[in-house]
């Protein structure tokens, strides 16, 4: 099987080559495998085999984060979903495909990201999703964010990234507005725990520092964020009451 390229400095800026096109960007080239998801289901899904931005394969923490989210599919019923940092879109699909999740992908201000998004829908036979164009710390593009739940799967990776990614969830967290006349039905999290909408849950499996990690954590709550461990790697963060 094919292994896609991945180049943790690209983020940040790289020299051209002759691989490239004069914009900054790798002329595209795909791989498509098969990947396997909870409950049996098999999605192909087209990967670059490079892209600047880092948006090119399906990670490890999407492979966790389906398990856990498949055993508490109830919380994603009747949810409006938004994922961050969708990439090739896998996650999104899963949901969409084994729950009818209301889901909307997001990843950078990419055409090349969105159209990939696009294809692997097509790929797996599911309507099309809406998608987000967003590079996080820029102005969010909906004014009225109303995503009840926002999911993310290894999006810690670059730390230099962490006041952007923080400053994104906060609004998206701190201006949520349900729709007229909606309840906000809580999350529960535990026995005893139970959260109301907004919430961000995020799968961790890629290894960085700890000190990174903590770092990340320590500033959301630095922004008037909750954060809570739910295991296997799962973190809920929500605004402070």
């Amino acid at each position: 099987m094919d292994v896609a390229m991945f180049s943790p400095s690209s983020l940040f800026g790289h020299s051209s080559s002759d691989d490239e096109d004069g914009s900054g960007k790798k002329k595209d080239s795909y791989v498509k495998r098969k990947h396997y998801f909870p409950g049996g289901m098999e999605l192909f899904i087209r990967e670059f085999s490079f892209h600047f931005l880092n948006a090119n394969l399906v990670w490890p923490g999407t492979f966790a984060f389906a398990d856990w989210l498949a055993e508490r599919h109830s919380w994603l019923i009747g949810r409006r979903v938004l994922e961050l940092g969708s990439g090739t879109g896998a996650l999104s699909i899963f949901l969409r495909k084994s729950f009818e999740v209301d889901i909307t992908t997001s990843d950078f201000d990419d055409e090349d990201i969105e159209e990939n998004i696009a294809h692997n829908c097509e790929l797996n036979g599911v309507p099309m999703l809406p998608h987000i164009r967003h590079s996080w710390g820029d102005d969010f593009p909906n004014p009225c964010p109303n995503w009840d739940l926002v999911i993310a799967s290894d999006i810690l990776l670059y730390v230099k990234q962490y006041p952007n990614l923080i400053k994104t969830l906060c609004f998206l967290l701190k201006t949520y507005k349900p729709k007229g006349g909606e309840t906000r039905t809580t999350f529960k999290l535990g026995s005893d725990v139970e959260v109301a909408p907004p919430v961000f849950l995020m799968s961790w499996r890629r290894r960085i520092g700890k000190e990174d990690e903590a770092l990340f954590f320590s500033r959301c709550e630095e922004s008037g964020l909750d954060v809570e461990h739910m295991g296997s790697r799962v973190y809920c963060i929500s605004p402070k009451v």
